[in-house]
């Protein structure tokens, strides 16, 4: 470990996993080694690597003095590493060596948002037990700092809500999708061939992924656990271009959204497509940005835009947070700031509020029998639940005897459109299954309700 009492020691770093992040930091690491001198006041080195693909290893070009690991348990248990940065991914051997590394008194980096959403808890713990640093910037939002402005800038505020395109891949698909009219699976191979979504995009499509950013967002703004199977999620597998231009008919831009919200006592906590006003912030991110827009209690309305993923975005997110626990190793300061910005043992459990009592606007488009009475019909049925319509589109005949109906209703609960629709499908008025989007208000002016 570095002695504390050489200010000309470095501090030295060793990067376990040499995939695309990996690599882009450890271009970083080498190119910007004058500036970071320059910006640390000391040297911070490349130390070691451990990566198991040893073509990928055979094509970097590494200092001389950098030592080339066998096993990660090598990397750890050798005192010249201060601070270890994981980026293989996975559960495991990730959760294993970062614990590993925490108990040998090291700071720890990491992008994996998919550990630290299912295994957060134990490894928040851990760093609070063996009083070492934990940075994990890179795990949400790539390079846009959110995590950095939740625990630092925005500490002393309370923050109300949040509401984030947090998956480029599927704000990529929507977007596509949305301006030229194609189905989801046509766009979805092209992303897939273009690099923008993986060979099993599953995560990303079903919203998994959103579920974990989430998650960390909320433990982190709210300062609560948060128990990732209990968040409601859907992904856009389902989507329709239809849907998309019945929306833009209605002045609306759909978006995969993670949400999250403070009601006091209870949080609120989802990720599902929603449609939002196109002359909103978020209605405005295309591509394969992303951004979260928070409310805090005093500041008001913040968004934070910027490239959500790739190489070079989120290794740029892994080398502020190793500056920044570099310096903690440098100054005899590590563990000295909590990783979530608030004590482990300070946490308030919140319960999750159930999909079921949510509050919202919906767009409702029915595949109705093209017949008298049908609209009063579904008209009936929704406001026997207390569900009042707040405008209806109407298309001409289609084959098969049925049209699309749409409607998009005033606030309700999802437990009464689910009752109301519980009905309307098994009827003889409609053809399908009802398709339900939530229309969300992005006015960011209190909490989601």
């Amino acid at each position: 470990m570095l002695n504390q009492n050489d200010k000309n020691a470095p501090v030295r770093v060793g990067i376990i996993g040499l995939g695309t992040v990996g690599q882009g930091f450890l271009r970083l690491l080498l190119k910007n080694q004058g500036i970071l001198r320059e910006r640390l006041g000391f040297s911070l080195v490349l130390g070691g690597v451990c990566e198991k693909n040893s073509l990928t290893l055979k094509a970097l070009t590494l200092p001389p003095d950098c030592v080339i690991y066998r096993d990660w348990e090598e990397m750890v248990r050798d005192p010249r590493i201060s601070l270890v940065v994981e980026l293989v991914g996975g559960f495991e051997p990730a959760r294993s060596l970062i614990l590993e590394a925490m108990k040998a008194g090291k700071s720890v980096v990491t992008a994996n948002k998919a550990l630290l959403a299912r295994h957060g808890e134990e490894i928040f713990g851990a760093a609070a037990t063996h009083a070492v640093d934990l940075g994990f910037e890179a795990s949400v939002g790539g390079g846009i700092p959110i995590l950095r402005t939740l625990r630092e800038s925005l500490a002393g505020d309370r923050i109300l809500r949040l509401a984030g395109i947090i998956n480029g891949t599927a704000n990529y698909i929507l977007t596509r999708m949305s301006r030229e009219g194609l189905e989801f699976e046509t766009v979805l191979a092209e992303a897939q061939r273009q690099g923008y979504a993986e060979s099993d995009p599953t995560f990303d499509i079903d919203g998994i992924d959103s579920a974990h950013k989430v998650a960390i967002l909320a433990t982190m703004a709210f300062g609560s656990p948060v128990n990732l199977s209990e968040i409601p999620v859907e992904g856009i597998r389902h989507i329709k271009p239809i849907d998309l231009e019945f929306g833009r008919e209605f002045g609306y831009v759909l978006k995969l959204l993670g949400i999250a919200a403070d009601h006091g006592d209870s949080l609120d906590i989802r990720v599902h497509p929603s449609f939002l006003p196109e002359n909103s912030l978020l209605a405005e991110v295309d591509g394969v940005f992303n951004a979260i827009e928070l409310s805090g209690q005093a500041l008001g309305p913040l968004l934070l835009f910027g490239r959500g993923a790739g190489g070079d975005p989120t290794a740029t997110a892994v080398m502020g947070d190793v500056m920044e626990l570099a310096r903690g190793i440098y100054h005899s300061s590590r563990g000295q700031v909590p990783a979530l910005g608030f004590p482990f043992s300070g946490r308030t459990r919140k319960a999750l509020r159930p999909l079921s009592a949510i509050y919202s606007e919906y767009y409702l488009r029915f595949m109705a029998k093209d017949q008298p009475g049908t609209l009063s019909y579904l008209a009936g049925v929704l406001g026997e639940r207390g569900i009042s319509i707040e405008s209806v589109i109407q298309k001409g005949r289609e084959s098969g005897g049925s049209v699309p109906v749409v409607v998009t209703t005033h606030r309700a609960t999802e437990s009464q459109v689910r009752e109301a629709l519980a009905i309307i499908d098994t009827s003889v008025h409609v053809t399908e299954k009802t398709v339900v989007i939530r229309i969300e208000d992005v006015s960011m002016e209190g909490p989601l309700s």
